[in-house]
């Protein structure tokens, strides 16, 4: 749970998963400014269905569809990818991107990109610089200290109360979840630890049945994970990766046993972790 954000600790190109995305659509589709050959149908007495004929009339040609990539579905796979290079390390704080120069890395065009840029900056992940692009925020340990401090005063509470009423067998339907983040931090990457992570966090939240608690909590998440200035690919390796995982499966089995003392302790070393990890 330590949420401290250097580099990533994996390997492969973090840019491809997308660019296979954005591609698939248009191999599908026929390409822009080629007209499409006219459909034939079945012959019938010598005379093709479709041709002019004395005995009978001229059928309408259906056009063949075309696979259609709705911008929202672009934009959001963009976002997906660039909030993952940001907690990768691949988009640097303090360094400056351009729309046009990220289209073409991802394979698309600069409007998704400049779109999913602007949510970014709605976020405070990045900041609009005029005639140049966007720039990644840099923050330092403070901010990190700062953002672990109000999501233990938001969860602790929360975790505790859930602890007291949540039946075990609930509990129990949590651990693939657990279990998943364990997996995830074992693999190395960041930003594919940083999702499962916040993913065991929703769901126990979601226990709560307070959907803007679970909002706000996952907004703060996400921002904590973000890369401090000077982070660079070797501040976490996988073995940190790691025990903050089974923190998860530790607190599940705290939370089973309605063990309130171990879940704070739990809960409160977590955050301190990551108030740290920087």
């Amino acid at each position: 749970m330590r949420q401290g954000a250097q580099g990533s600790a994996g390997t492969g190109d973090p840019w491809a998963a997308v660019g296979a995305v954005m591609g698939a659509g248009a191999a599908a589709g026929v390409p822009s400014g080629q007209a499409s050959a006219p459909a034939r149908v079945p012959q019938q007495g010598g005379a093709v269905r479709g041709e002019h004929t004395h005995s009978e009339p001229p059928l309408p040609v259906a056009p063949r569809p075309r696979p259609v990539v709705q911008r929202a579905s672009v934009r959001g796979q963009i976002l997906d990818a660039l909030r993952a290079a940001l907690v990768a390390g691949d988009l640097r704080p303090g360094e400056v991107y351009s729309a046009p120069v990220l289209g073409e890395r991802f394979g698309v065009s600069a409007t998704p990109v400049r779109e999913a840029m602007q949510q970014l900056a709605l976020e405070g992940a990045v900041e609009v610089v005029p005639n140049r692009g966007f720039r990644v925020v840099e923050r330092g340990v403070r901010e990190l200290a700062e953002l672990a401090e109000v999501r233990a005063l938001i969860e602790v509470p929360v975790m505790l109360r859930l602890a007291r009423t949540v039946p075990a067998e609930r509990w129990a339907e949590l651990r693939p979840l657990a279990e998943a983040t364990v997996r995830a931090a074992s693999s190395g990457c960041r930003a594919t630890y940083a999702e499962s992570d916040r993913g065991f966090h929703r769901a126990v939240l979601s226990l709560s049945g307070n959907e803007q608690l679970v909002q706000i909590a996952e907004d703060l998440h996400r921002r904590a994970q973000w890369p401090l200035v000077g982070g660079g690919p070797g501040g976490r390796g996988r073995a940190d990766l790691v025990a903050d995982a089974h923190e998860h499966t530790a607190l599940l089995d705290a939370l089973v046993a309605r063990d309130l003392d171990v879940v704070r302790a739990l809960v409160g070393e977590h955050f301190a972790g990551a108030a740290a990890a920087g």
